[in-house]
């Protein structure tokens, strides 16, 4: 008479372990952390392609995919850090990366709703002729054939307040070519080009192959350090640095070489969800050591800097993220 009470009872117990191992799948495949969010798409605007900035904008967007699951990412090349604030602030796009110069530079409307998710890694002015090129700074240029970066390009921002330290007129002096990392490293090889400026982490890998392919050198760019920094506190976001012999070993054989660094910034406003915010920024911070696989700069984003984002105050879901790491 009670075989069939224990056989139901034993059903249910069966039902509930199946309900109990759903609730623990369900557990370990669905993000347990962070705030809600909204799921609608959002765009992140990166760089030019081949650049540092489309690569790691790549790589962030798989990642986010297990931060923000039902978020869709649009990545949209961009010519470069100007181009990126000039988007963010006017609603073009959510998130960008942007290098500080350039966001302090920005007068535009939107400059108000500006805030920051983290500092990032530095980018470093780099200036690349052919190896028997007479050119030994920045001063050799005059007269040359130059790819200064497109025209809304945080490398083009660079390169004029570079030449303008070197006592050079880019638009007088030089032929300024205004193209990007994309094509310059082309045109160097094909001798349409006496010397191109790149801004970006080291190593960059399209420098990297150039170096690779052809015989080319770095030229130093730290004796304008001094004179950059004379002419004002907007100059004050460029810091002096060294290029370490092994940032691209075939190309500086042993040698490190000086230059200017500025800091990059990943970049939204406070129309940004504080929710979505808060869990991107824990993205870049835990996919740093993955991305970093890739795009080495990546490997210098550091939970202890990240915070320090001049001239930019933290979004306010970047900030709940520090406080929630805080020790």
């Amino acid at each position: 008479m009670n075989v069939p009470h224990i056989g139901r009872r034993r059903a249910l117990q069966s039902v509930l372990a199946a309900a109990a191992a759903l609730a623990l799948l369900l557990w370990w495949l669905l993000p347990s952390r962070g705030p809600s969010y909204p799921h609608e798409p959002v765009s992140f605007s990166t760089g030019v392609a081949a650049g540092v900035y489309e690569t790691y904008g790549k790589m962030l967007r798989t990642d986010l995919r297990d931060q923000l699951p039902g978020v869709t990412v649009n990545l949209v090349q961009s010519q470069g850090s100007v181009d990126n604030v000039k988007r963010v602030a006017s609603g073009q796009a959510d998130f960008t990366i942007a290098a500080a110069d350039a966001v302090a530079d920005y007068q535009g409307p939107g400059k108000d709703r500006l805030r920051a998710c983290a500092r990032l890694y530095d980018d470093y002015m780099q200036l690349i002729v052919p190896r028997d090129s007479p050119i030994s700074s920045a001063r050799d240029l005059r007269g040359k054939r130059v790819g200064v970066g497109q025209a809304a390009s945080g490398v083009h921002l660079i390169t004029r307040r570079l030449l303008d330290a070197a006592g050079l007129d880019m638009a007088k002096d030089l032929t300024a070519v205004p193209v990007g990392i994309d094509t310059a490293p082309g045109l160097l090889k094909a001798g349409k080009l006496d010397a191109f400026f790149w801004s970006g982490g080291l190593p960059t890998n399209t420098v990297t192959n150039l170096a690779a392919s052809s015989n080319v050198k770095l030229v130093q760019l730290g004796d304008l350090v001094d004179k950059l920094h004379a002419k004002g506190d907007t100059m004050g976001y460029y810091r002096q640095a060294v290029m370490p012999a092994d940032a691209y070993p075939t190309m500086q054989h042993g040698t490190a070489v000086t230059t200017i660094a500025v800091a990059n910034l990943l970049v939204t406003t406070d129309r940004a969800d504080t929710g979505l915010v808060e869990r991107l920024t824990r993205a870049v911070i835990d996919s740093r050591d993955e991305i970093g696989n890739k795009v080495h700069a990546a490997q210098l984003v550091d939970l202890r800097t990240a915070v320090f984002t001049d001239p930019l105050p933290l979004h306010e879901g970047a900030s709940r993220y520090y406080r929630s790491v805080k020790p």
